[in-house]
């Protein structure tokens, strides 16, 4: 289910631009350029995988994937699917400061002064 939405993530980027949408908004691309390294786990005895994304500012994400029967267990596809779950949870933050920064420049404001 998360390749199927992986696939999507880029099937809604070419709609967006065959229907000429150009307002500032997060890409798949943009996701993946901020991701600089991957960890994954597979905690043994299960079929449990961790898969833990590190952002450029040296924020984590965490995904996770399981399957009930054990059989069924292929370390590949767990950690594609374990990834796709970490990577899910970057839009959302990204989003989030897409919003945050548009918010700012249109009050005036900056957003964060170092």
């Amino acid at each position: 289910m998360s390749r199927v939405n992986n696939m999507n993530d880029h099937n809604i980027e070419q709609e967006i631009k065959d229907k000429g949408l150009t307002a500032p908004r997060v890409t798949p691309e943009h996701i993946e350029s901020v991701i600089v390294s991957e960890q994954f786990h597979v905690f043994e005895g299960s079929t449990f995988t961790s898969c833990l994304l590190t952002l450029k500012n040296g924020f984590t994400v965490h995904g996770e994937s399981a399957c009930a029967s054990p059989e069924n267990f292929d370390a590949e596809l767990g950690r594609k699917i374990a990834r796709d779950n970490a990577k899910n949870k970057i839009w959302m933050l990204e989003g989030y400061l897409l919003r945050e920064s548009l918010s700012a420049l249109k009050r005036n404001t900056i957003v964060y002064e170092k």
